[in-house]
């Protein structure tokens, strides 16, 4: 997570703040209380509870995230078994309105738009005319308009460039992220929860139809207008909300009051940090944009082309480059997925090395973008990796510098570790 952490910059110096940070604090020590007052409730009245403190960790220079609101292991356990719900400050929303919107953006970036209808999400990249991506899109069109999903250090540029190619076309493009905010809920029971806090029953079978290619649908939680997306990044159930920011707090609130009655009260909703989140979405294969791939990077060495980029569509900014990569020749780098051979986990950022012999590696042909250990696979430490494309095929065998030594590892054909995934046991403590 090199591009995540790459600056310490003070929070005053942050371009966006969640406008949920009290409330997080907030949380942290109302859960501290709790336990306090359940252990002195017990038997063993010398008992220490568990402390609830928040975490909070810079997102390169554009704002602070929450890593962790209490334990990792109990964040993960509810994308996994009911759900989490994420605060997202990094992200950044573009909305695109007039008549000519769709075949405007037809014509700028990689997907293939022609069609596109009212619930329809499309993803995408846009690209600078070098082939090299500018930003990663995820294009909702909601009838009247688009929101375009995007990073938040990216959009105000995005928005700009977009503009600067409207000359006769009734399309306009604005960064809204000052004005929007985004949310998301990942876990089996996402959608029926929306259910509980007021999404109506079209926009349930909305997002429920768009497992594959994602739905979109603009309804209101609690009596706050807000757009829902289908996106599933994590293996489970996903949902984007995007909600002006001076509503988000109603929403969050709502969705972190939903208890189950008929379970003791377990909690059904829990927040949930970037650490857990990570976990999950290494496990299922979702490489992101900023942290495994970047504004340097080609879509052929996303390892994700197939998702954003069309080959039958036609032009668009950098398609020549595109279009010649396919035909002509293959990328330098690509990413791929590791796992291990050693229970070591080997950080971000870490050099990978082509093994020669076993006194000494070879040639360092890449470079550690991520890695986690992973609950569902027995704590197995697996991640994503950029390397030289001609050495990134399954089963390859790579030495990765981790905890002070090179440890083998080997390459996996595909980026999904975990295909679907089973329930865990998690409880309150």
């Amino acid at each position: 997570m090199r591009r995540v952490y790459d600056s310490l910059m003070s929070f005053a110096s942050f371009r966006f703040e969640s406008p949920l940070r009290a409330k997080h604090e907030a949380f942290a020590s109302a859960e501290s209380a709790r336990r306090a007052s359940t252990a002195t409730s017990r038997t063993d009245a010398n008992a220490t509870p568990h402390q609830a403190q928040i975490q909070w960790i810079p997102w390169g220079n554009t704002t602070e995230i929450v890593a962790r609101f209490d334990r990792v292991e109990l964040e993960y356990a509810a994308i996994r078994r009911s759900a989490a719900l994420c605060d997202s400050p990094q992200r950044g929303t573009l909305e695109v309105t007039g008549n000519d919107r769709v075949a405007f953006l037809q014509r700028m970036v990689t997907q293939e738009l022609r069609g596109l209808t009212a619930g329809q999400v499309s993803r995408a990249f846009w690209l600078n005319r070098k082939g090299r991506i500018e930003a990663d899109l995820l294009i909702c069109e909601l009838g009247e308009r688009m929101l375009v999903d995007c990073s938040a250090s990216v959009a105000a540029a995005t928005a700009a460039a977009l503009t600067g190619f409207v000359f006769s076309e009734e399309v306009t493009i604005r960064d809204v992220s000052s004005r929007d905010y985004r949310i998301a809920l990942h876990g089996p029971e996402t959608i029926h929860l929306l259910s509980l806090v007021g999404a109506t029953a079209r926009t349930i079978e909305t997002l429920e139809q768009g497992a594959v290619t994602g739905a979109c649908a603009a309804d209101s939680l609690a009596n706050a207008p807000c757009v829902l997306v289908r996106h599933d990044s994590c293996g489970e159930v996903g949902i984007e909300i995007i909600v002006a920011r001076d509503q988000v707090a109603t929403i969050w609130t709502a969705l972190l009051g939903v208890h189950d009655l008929l379970d003791a009260g377990r909690r059904r909703v829990r927040p949930c940090g970037w650490h857990a989140y990570n976990i999950a979405r290494i496990e299922a294969g979702t490489p992101l944009f900023e942290v495994d791939f970047s504004t340097s990077s080609l879509p052929h060495e996303t390892s994700i082309l197939s998702q954003c980029v069309s080959f039958t569509k036609g032009c668009y900014l950098g398609q020549e480059v595109v279009a010649r990569m396919a035909s002509l020749g293959k990328p330098k780098q690509v990413v791929c997925a590791f796992r291990m051979n050693t229970a070591v986990l080997p950080i971000e950022g870490a050099p990978v090395f082509l093994p020669s012999s076993a006194a000494a590696p070879g040639e360092e042909i890449g470079i550690v973008t991520s890695s986690t250990l992973s609950p569902m696979l027995g704590a197995a430490a697996i991640g994503f990796a950029t390397v030289k494309q001609a050495l990134a095929t399954a089963n390859a065998e790579l030495l990765i510098a981790a905890e002070g030594s090179l440890e083998p590892a080997r390459v996996q054909g595909e980026l999904t570790f975990v295909k679907s995934c089973d329930p865990l046991e998690a409880r309150e403590p």
